[in-house]
């Protein structure tokens, strides 16, 4: 790519023609925050939600990041990963007359609330709600279950499992592979998508084990650890997030398991932490970002941290306040219809590129990043959850790389 991802402003890059956002400057737009505060993936819901909190201020207060001239203002609610608790928040939230949600942690939780977005809608005209997906990475969302009315800025597991195995099919070594995932939607779908790309592009590889767990409920992973090393495999697989990939990483490293591991989610809250120096080299991550990167993303990052003592792990959390700001300009209003129209086939800058709302699943599509857990040097000494390492790029893959085709047979309003 030709693109420096380093050394350009975010906000130079997001600014947008001066006058387009007079119609919509000043006001506020309440944003319904629906994903778990307890139960053991709080660690997580709690970074993200400071995540959004930091950047809803920033958007705030640069007119450059944020064109429309709105103010964003968060209201919470803890869903408890739980699907019914998930309805019962979008309920609470359209009661008070809030017309924005986002959610990302969970893909069941997104399914139901995506279904329910819809329904509402359709019974409600001239009151809709605009769901922004940032995390839950169900490839469904947006091909067989698409919905006009949800946006996703995170990559989609398939996405995400392409641009994997695109790196994967290079690296020789990789001959015997064990996928241990969630037994929910999101974790069927990265086993599923990487037995299909693998026998794609490295028919040689054998896969050795396939096992799903209870979502974050399992506190002892040693059962799981001694069948992979039983196994004989040199590589895992998996989509595991929060206290599930956690501790997996930390029963591998106390039983000396020798295994590559490549992740979807290595850097969220607690993971860098539990596979320490031990995993150095050994653990590597498919993401939008990484945490070595310069420019303003370090610089959020240094201030994320300062303020917190944690770190910006999540990097579409900031497509989430870009995409909006960017439809509420191009619209000129803050209302939903007006703005879920400007989101199809958007472009903006973010810190890895040009990245594009596709119009006909509403998927947006992007760079990913191969990164690899290394200890922090002089050039690259940004330190996760301060264990003086971090994830160090080894590939950067352009949209088309990663993109995937997409069934959605998109019905628009009207």
């Amino acid at each position: 790519m030709t693109f420096d991802r380093h050394a350009v402003p975010l906000a130079v890059l997001l600014a947008f023609s001066g006058a387009a956002f007079a119609q919509a400057k000043g006001e506020t737009v309440k944003i319904a925050w629906i994903d778990p505060l307890s139960g053991l993936m709080a660690p997580v819901g709690q970074n993200m939600l400071k995540t959004f909190q930091f950047f809803a201020e920033k958007f705030n207060n640069d007119p450059k990041l944020n064109p429309s001239g709105v103010k964003f203002e968060l209201v919470t609610f803890d869903n408890k990963l739980s699907p019914s608790e998930t309805l019962n928040a979008l309920k609470s939230a359209t009661d008070q007359g809030i017309r924005y949600v986002v959610q990302g942690a969970g893909s069941s939780a997104a399914l139901a609330l995506s279904d329910a977005v819809a329904k509402f809608n359709e019974r409600n005209p001239g009151k809709e709600v605009l769901y922004i997906n940032y995390a839950a990475v169900d490839p469904d969302l947006t091909n067989s279950k698409c919905n006009y009315w949800h946006f996703r800025v995170d990559a989609d597991t398939s996405m995400k499992m392409e641009a994997l195995s695109t790196f994967l099919k290079e690296q020789k070594a990789v001959s015997k592979v064990y996928l241990i995932n969630q037994n929910y939607t999101h974790g069927h779908q990265v086993s599923r998508y990487a037995k299909d790309t693998l026998a794609r592009k490295r028919p040689d590889v054998q896969i050795v084990g396939d096992d799903v767990h209870p979502l974050a409920q399992v506190r002892d992973f040693a059962p799981y650890v001694a069948k992979i090393k039983a196994s004989g495999a040199d590589t895992v697989i998996t989509g595991n997030w929060g206290s599930d990939l956690a501790l997996l990483v930390k029963s591998a490293n106390e039983t000396g398991l020798n295994v590559n591991f490549y992740t979807y989610y290595a850097s969220l809250t607690g993971g860098p932490t539990a596979i320490g120096a031990a995993g150095a080299g050994k653990v590597f991550e498919v993401s939008t970002r990484h945490s070595a990167m310069g420019g303003d993303v370090r610089k959020y990052g240094d201030e994320f941290k300062s303020r917190f003592n944690d770190d910006w792990s999540h990097g579409p959390v900031f497509h989430a306040y870009a995409l909006l700001a960017q439809a509420i300009a191009k619209a000129k209003s803050v209302d939903p219809g007006k703005v879920a129209a400007a989101m199809e086939g958007l472009k903006f800058k973010s810190y890895s590129g040009e990245v594009e709302m596709r119009r006909a699943d509403h998927q947006l599509q992007q760079p990913l990043w191969i990164s690899v857990w290394q200890k922090a040097d002089a050039k690259l000494n940004y330190s996760v959850e301060n264990t003086g390492l971090n994830f160090q790029p080894v590939k950067v893959y352009d949209a088309y790389v990663s993109s995937t085709p997409t069934s959605c047979q998109m019905k628009r309003p009207g």
